[in-house]
This record gives C-alpha cells, structure tokens and sequence, in this order.
C-alpha cells in the first residue's frame, strides 16, 4: 500500500529500513550529473523492443498491437520524447490484428522488418517481413513475404529474429515443436524474405516450463550467443537463459548448441524490476560498447501490463561470454552510449533538486517521505488528496514528463502549462506500479515554462481515494 495510508510510526519505522536495505541504483543521480551526458530509463512505454543505430539516430519498435510504429532520434536520452512514425498497417484481415515483436535489419541496400501477427486468434500468430521502399529504417514499407517453414507451415508461430552465422541467414522464432508451444524454433533462409527448409527444435533450459521465446544474437570471441526469455511475460519471474555455438559448425543441428546453466538476466526485487526480458542487442554509435534493450515491470503481480522499455550497458567476461549484469532500478541515471552526443535532457526531484535549470513548489500541505523505496525516483515522493493543493514545475525547454507510483487509492489530477487549459489526467491503477509515465506535455517553443497540478479531490469510481502522486520530471530541450 502508499506511505499515504499508514500511520506515523509506521511509516516512520518503513523510512528506517528503506534507508537500510534501499538499491544503490534507486538512488542515482544525487551528484547532479551533467545532464548531457547522461539518461534514465524507460526509453519507452511499450514492451517487446527493438533498436538500432543508423542514419545518425537510434530508431526504436515496440509492440503497439494494431500497426508497427518507430520512434527515431539522435539520442537515447530523447527517445521518450520523440513521436512515434507510422511505418506499417495492414488492411488484410488475416494479418492486421495482434502484431506484435517488430524487429529489423539491413541487408544490402534496403531494410527488412520481421513481426509476427493474426487474425484475431492468438493460435493463428504467423510470421511475416516486409521490405523498405529505399535504404531507410523508418521505411516506407511494403508486404513481402509469409515465413513459413515447410514442416511449421500452419503452426503457431511468434518473436522472429535473424541469426546470421558463417555467411549464411537463419530464421529463429518461437513457436510450436516437441519441447513447448512457445519454443525454440531455427529455420535456414536463402535471402532475407525466403525460408529455404524445415525448422527445427532446440531444447532450451529456462527454469520455467512454458516459455522459451524471443531468441536474440551476439556473435564474438568465436562463438555466436543465443539468448532468449523463458516463463510466462505476465509473470515477475521472466527471465533471460542462454546458449551458445562455436563459429564453423551448423546451427540447424541441435547438439551443436551449448546450455549456459542458469539465468543470465533477471528479477532484482530490491531495485523494484520485475520480469525483464524480450530484450535485443545494440552497438552505440560509435560501435565500440554493447548494450541491452529489454522491457521490464515495476510491479511483482501477474501482469501483462506495465512492460516498459530500458537500455543498459553489457560487458564481457573473461571467459569470452556476455555479462549482461542486473537490471538497474527505474530512474538510475546512466552514462550515455559512446558516441552518443547528448541532448540536454535533464530531470527534476519532488524535492526542488534538479540536473539542470528547473525546480518545483507546492501550495498547500502535501505529504511526503521514503516509503516507495526503489519504486521511486531517490526513493521518495510527494501526495496529496486535498482538492486545490498544486505542485508547480518551472523548468527551460520544449518538453516534460512526469513520472510518478501509479496506485490503487490515486485520483484524477488538472494539469495545466504556462497557465493554459487544464488537462484531467487520472493517477489511478487497478495495481500498484512504481515509476510510471503519467504524462508527457505537448512540444513547446524553447524556453521558460511553468507546469502545474492540481489536485482536484476527485477519483473514479474503481479507486480508493483521491491522492495525486509527484516524483520525477525529465525535461527535454530538443
């Protein structure tokens, strides 16, 4: 439950242990950083991501439902800012529903995007590419081709991704075969839009049963790593396992493929993440790091809701494999990608303390302390429930979102900018979830601006109270 319902010794004696045990990462950002430097997570509010670097800007996809939508920009710190580009719906009704996991490549001088999608039938998921008009990411696109395995050819089938290995495309995906109904599927490819032969199965550990989905590729040191997510997404267990392959040798034979014992990505309860997983891999700018994009939950309850998209950094062991570490708290701030130039972004505490030119002030008696711990940002907070009670923000540029605990005893919040019309913006929950992309202001001119929100003492009729919650603010000046 909020801080907002204990009572004082309580929420006294839960100040104390949070200051024992609470994440270093939960905690980041206190030394004011350069902002430009530097970003926080999340990228984005879908799940399923996948990234890559071109064209001098990172061009993000995450699984929208309807159609395929791309946000593009310069640099990571911004991708929460930009707006997303249409680059893909479907008017044929056997493919234009459920469309999920886009990913996509570059091959030759046009891009290929890989998703998976049905009719209205979770059964009926198939996988499809499309190509690009022109070399762009960001397309436009047209319809290819189905991919389909000649001995899966009418079988379930999610998550594509392409290994390439000796010269030679593969296509992995999760689907049906003799281990599980989502399970670890390779099929070789002669060009980027023909699958050439049958698929077949690789037993993948997970310690879960029923999940082994979203296969992904690093190749290095002589070997290609296959890391992939097991247990059900909607569970705080999913997790990332992994396998790997000598380069030389033929992927399509199962016992070519080594098990890594145990996760190598997973829960970090005292950091307030839960189910990471459906990750991708990508190069910084300058292609000399290695990072992680996955998705990842602030809430330990069986969900499907709540998955946003985080980046982080990965290193390599000595033994030549992939150390892809712990995931770190919502709100850790973190050193750009090399290469990355930055872009001015900078954040603001409940507290008044900020990276860069901004502050915030309240009139009336708010309530504030430590309770929420990792689930927010320097694991404290500000609410209030008393109607006419604002925080006001005053920063310089052209955009900001608030984030902030979504919770079952929210209410409905106005807010308004530069003393502009007030938007209603409902801060309720049907689940607690820690650091949540309330709301992201329209595009401004560069500049000083005031944002405020008033509590209006109103909630919905499925909430339990009428507390507005304050956290963090990320300010961006693109």
């Amino acid at each position: 439950m909020r801080a907002r319902y204990r009572t004082p010794l309580l929420a006294a004696l839960l100040t104390l242990l949070v200051g024992l045990v609470c994440a270093p990462e939960a905690t980041a950002g206190r030394e004011a950083p350069n902002a430009a430097g530097t970003f926080r997570n999340p990228l984005n509010t879908g799940p399923d991501p996948f990234v890559s670097y071109a064209k001098g800007a990172y061009h993000l996809t995450t699984t929208q439902g309807d159609s395929i939508k791309m946000w593009r920009s310069p640099s990571l710190s911004t991708l929460l800012d930009a707006d997303p580009i249409t680059v893909w719906t479907d008017t044929d009704a056997s493919r234009n529903q459920h469309i999920w996991a886009p990913e996509f490549y570059r091959f030759g001088d046009r891009w290929y995007l890989y998703y998976t999608a049905d009719d209205g039938t979770d059964d009926h998921h198939r996988l499809y590419v499309l190509e690009s008009e022109k070399d762009d990411p960001a397309g436009p696109y047209h319809f290819k081709a189905k991919l389909t395995p000649p001995n899966h050819a009418n079988d379930f089938a999610i998550d594509p991704g392409i290994l390439q290995h000796n010269g030679r495309l593969y296509l992995a995906y999760s689907g049906i075969n003799a281990y599980q109904h989502n399970g670890l599927n390779i099929a070789p490819m002669s060009n980027p839009y023909t699958v050439s032969g049958d698929a077949v199965a690789i037993d993948g550990a997970g310690g879960c049963p029923e999940v082994r989905e979203g296969p992904e590729f690093l190749n290095r040191n002589g070997r290609t790593w296959m890391t992939y997510s097991t247990c059900d997404t909607g569970k705080p267990d999913y997790q990332v396992w992994m396998m790997s392959l000598p380069d030389g040798v033929d992927p399509l034979v199962p016992g070519n493929w080594s098990q890594h014992s145990g996760p190598v990505f997973s829960r970090a309860d005292d950091r307030g993440v839960f189910g990471p997983g459906h990750h991708a891999f990508f190069k910084s700018p300058d292609g000399k790091e290695d990072w992680l994009i996955y998705h990842a939950k602030t809430t330990a309850q069986n969900t499907y809701s709540d998955r946003t998209t985080r980046a982080q950094k990965i290193i390599w062991n000595a033994d030549g494999s992939p150390d892809l570490g712990a995931p770190l708290a919502m709100g850790a701030t973190q050193d750009l990608p090399s290469g990355d130039p930055g872009s001015g972004a900078y954040w603001i505490n409940d507290d008044g303390r900020s990276s860069g030119p901004g502050t915030v002030a309240y009139t009336g008696t708010w309530n504030s302390g430590t309770g929420c711990a990792a689930q927010c940002f320097w694991s404290d907070d500000h609410w209030s429930d008393q109607a006419g009670n604002t925080a006001t923000y005053t920063f310089t540029g052209t955009r900001i979102a608030l984030l902030s605990v979504r919770d079952t005893g929210n209410g409905i919040a106005a807010i308004s900018v530069d003393g502009g019309p007030e938007k209603r913006v409902d801060f309720h929950g049907a689940i607690r979830t820690g650091e949540t992309l309330q709301y992201l202001s329209p595009r401004l001119a560069n500049g000083e601006h005031t944002l405020r929100v008033r509590v209006t003492g109103e909630h919905n009729g499925s909430s339990g109270a009428a507390f507005v919650s304050v956290d963090r603010a990320e300010v961006y000046t693109d």
